[in-house]
């Protein structure tokens, strides 16, 4: 897993200097970087459509912007990060004293050489960001002020791959486009999202996977809007977000707290023993609260390390390459791919000789076991999964129930599928 987390580290080095909004070329460039990894469907809505509640805004596109001093130079310059602007600002050129200017700098006092990410998508206002010792180290005179951005009718971009399934049923697994230089939040989940739909089209996977590239809360609210009609396809859903620092894994459940979903993660963090932690669903986070919704009330979950907001990086400059590791992303990767394989897996099965115990022996299953190291796991395995092949409990019953790995339990089932045991 190394080499790929190697991997999923330098895409996320790469898009790092791009800025990025809710709309603009710079979603637009991030997606044709990830296009070269997978074929997307990318979807343009126009500015002032009507979704659910809201309306897509105007699209928003900057070239430059900076502060000059007296002399020129640039005590503040865009171009050294994408971050030194607020989202969305509009329009200036103007030269003003520092006492004025003041009232548009955002800073973070307690972190003094960070820069702090800020937008204003919805009210128009133009500011910059910049390190709290910068601002302490201009002196007072009038600064030269220039925000070289359009906002104007455009569009809203989001994009779709599709990994096909044996059945129509859906999984969604969604990122956020809209962060600008933030590699946590959420260029490591882009990354890790991408590489699982990578991994998954070398499979032939049971469900279809529907991986969905989109700015945040506008973005998952235009395509739910988009696809309310089909809605019902969906029947599990994860949304990946700070997936490549050093903490410990963290899994937010979904609204209903006891969707399949739910119970997969929880069964594969606790069974893989690494650290980490659950949390009860909040209204409040990344694009799950959307697909949470009550009147979609969909099974979606979050995975994350350490959740939004939960370490000091978060939103600011120090959310930089440096700060995401290979190892992190490779095995929030692993836990992904785990969960997916349990869940592809899960069924209700119906034991056809329901009336005692079956003869093992004679069907050659305890032949089978033979020499195995783990000959009494699978003998274990079968006998749970014939006593409770009722046509009611999931392979995920069994195995919570039995406190058996479910991938015992998943092979004892197939084993006696094959014998006539049991049947879908």
């Amino acid at each position: 897993m190394t080499a790929v987390g190697e991997e999923m580290h330098a895409l996320v080095e790469r898009l790092y200097p791009l800025c990025r909004s809710i709309t603009g070329d710079g979603v637009r460039a991030t997606l044709d970087i990830v296009g070269e990894y997978l074929p997307l469907n990318v979807h343009e809505v126009p500015t002032g459509t009507q979704v659910l509640d809201w309306t897509v805004p105007q699209e928003w596109n900057i070239r430059d912007a900076y502060i000059a001093d007296s002399t020129g130079r640039r005590v503040v310059d865009f171009a050294e990060s994408s971050l030194h602007v607020l989202g969305y600002s509009v329009p200036v050129s103007r030269t003003m004293p520092l006492t004025e200017l003041r009232q548009h700098l955002h800073t973070l006092p307690d972190h003094p050489n960070w820069v702090p990410y800020r937008t204003s998508y919805y009210k128009p206002e133009w500011g910059f960001c910049l390190a709290q010792e910068t601002l302490d180290a201009l002196p007072d005179g009038d600064y030269e002020v220039r925000v070289d951005s359009t906002l104007a009718d455009g569009h809203l971009t989001y994009a779709e791959h599709v990994v096909p399934g044996q059945v129509a049923d859906e999984v969604i697994v969604s990122c956020h486009t809209c962060h600008p230089s933030l590699a946590n939040d959420n260029l490591a989940g882009i990354a890790v999202a991408t590489f699982l739909a990578r991994a998954l089209a070398r499979q032939t996977p049971y469900y279809t996977y529907r991986f969905i590239y989109a700015p945040g809360t506008i973005g998952a609210i235009t395509w739910l809007a988009r696809n309310a009609e089909r809605i019902e396809r969906v029947k599990h859903g994860l949304v990946l977000a700070c997936a490549g620092d050093t903490g410990q894994l963290t899994y937010k459940q979904s609204r209903r707290g006891n969707a399949e979903i739910d119970r997969v993660l929880r069964h594969v963090l606790a069974a893989s023993e690494r650290p980490h932690r659950v949390d009860e669903f909040t209204p409040y986070g990344y694009d799950e609260r959307q697909y949470c919704s009550p009147g979609f009330n969909l099974g979606v979950g979050s995975l994350s390390r350490t959740p939004y907001a939960g370490y000091p990086e978060y939103h600011t400059s120090a959310d930089n390459p440096d700060f995401v590791s290979p190892e992190a992303m490779a095995d929030t990767l692993a836990v992904c791919r785990e969960a997916f394989a349990v869940l592809d897996r899960n069924r209700r099965y119906l034991n056809l000789s329901p009336y005692g115990e079956p003869q093992l022996g004679r069907r050659g299953l305890y032949d089978a076991l033979g020499g195995r190291s783990d000959t009494k796991q699978a003998q274990m395995a079968m006998l749970w999964v014939l006593n409770l092949s009722d046509g009611e409990h999931s392979l995920l019953d069994v195995a919570e129930r039995s406190g058996l790995p479910f991938a015992s339990v998943a092979g004892a089932a197939d084993a006696l599928h094959e014998a006539g045991l049991i049947k879908t």
